[in-house]
């Protein structure tokens, strides 16, 4: 498979696991910044390429904090990859957000510490435009085909990303829930983020599995609840994406593909060509 996957998707190893998807290969990129966290699965989708990329690793191993999402994002980028969906599990702060429903988010919080968030961390100064965190595109149409399905889905809502992998306190969860904020993770900071820095339009499908520890009639997450919830969701994502890879216009044409146009802020004859090398597949185009 030669030509560059119109969409990846960044989530669980079940999530390639589906009849639809034909002439499967798996690729090991390495990139400048370590290995991805799991080979990535490539196939065909309606004969569309598409890639898949197993976030925490085969068998779940790799801990929120433990992910290297730069290499991940930078590997997919390799693949020319402009397009990422990101489905993730999440606890809910809102009433109406409830268990089994998805949610498409439209903004973020990042309250993590202890994660590499930016591609642009030596020498090389970058402020990228992050207002709106996700593709407000590829999040419409992610919306329009998950309402294809039998799914309860919800466009908008600002996500938090804690850092975990412990749960929320109850005075956390209800401190987030003051703050205004709709749904609580621990993956979408700084994949978001970094899908930004690499021009790659990134959007979230987020599975809600709980209601967090604030609600006072449901029972708190757990990891059980989890885990049921998104092998319930599964086949609905695997529809969803299918769908979706149907819907995607050839051209990217969005603000995400020049994110980085007006970001650079350090003056090219300071930069190394270690460091202009080193990240070329980003700025090259910006920086000659």
């Amino acid at each position: 498979m030669n030509l560059k996957p119109v969409l990846a998707v960044i989530g669980g190893s079940g999530l390639y696991d589906f009849p639809s998807l034909e002439e499967t290969q798996q690729v090991n990129p390495t990139t400048p910044f370590g290995s991805p966290s799991a080979p990535i699965v490539l196939g065909n989708l309606h004969g569309k390429p598409v890639a898949f990329l197993a976030r925490h690793g085969i068998g779940h191993t790799i801990p929120p904090s433990q992910v290297n999402y730069r290499a991940n994002i930078y590997a997919l980028k390799m693949l020319g990859v402009e397009r990422i969906i990101g489905v993730s599990a999440c606890g809910s702060l809102r009433e109406d957000f409830a268990p089994g429903s998805i949610v498409i988010p439209h903004q973020l919080f990042d309250f993590t510490h202890k994660r590499a968030r930016s591609f642009f961390d030596e020498e090389l100064v970058v402020h990228v435009s992050s207002a709106d965190p996700f593709c407000p595109e590829l999040s419409t149409l992610l919306h329009q085909a998950i309402s294809t399905t039998d799914g309860q889905v919800y466009q908008g809502g600002a996500m938090i990303t804690i850092e975990g992998p412990r749960f929320s306190t109850k005075a956390e969860s209800n401190i987030y829930r003051s703050w205004g904020l709709s749904l609580i993770g621990m993956t979408t900071s700084p994949e978001a983020f970094l899908a930004r820095e690499a021009e790659i339009c990134y959007s979230v499908m987020a599975h809600v599995t709980d209601y967090d520890v604030w609600h006072t009639t449901e029972e708190a997450v757990s990891v059980e609840m989890v885990v049921k919830t998104l092998q319930r969701n599964t086949e609905i994502a695997q529809r969803s994406i299918s769908t979706l890879v149907t819907m995607l216009p050839e051209v990217v044409d969005c603000s995400c593909s020049r994110a980085l146009e007006n970001a650079i802020i350090t003056n090219r004859s300071f930069v190394s060509p270690k460091t202009a090398e080193k990240l070329d597949l980003l700025i090259g185009k910006y920086i000659k």
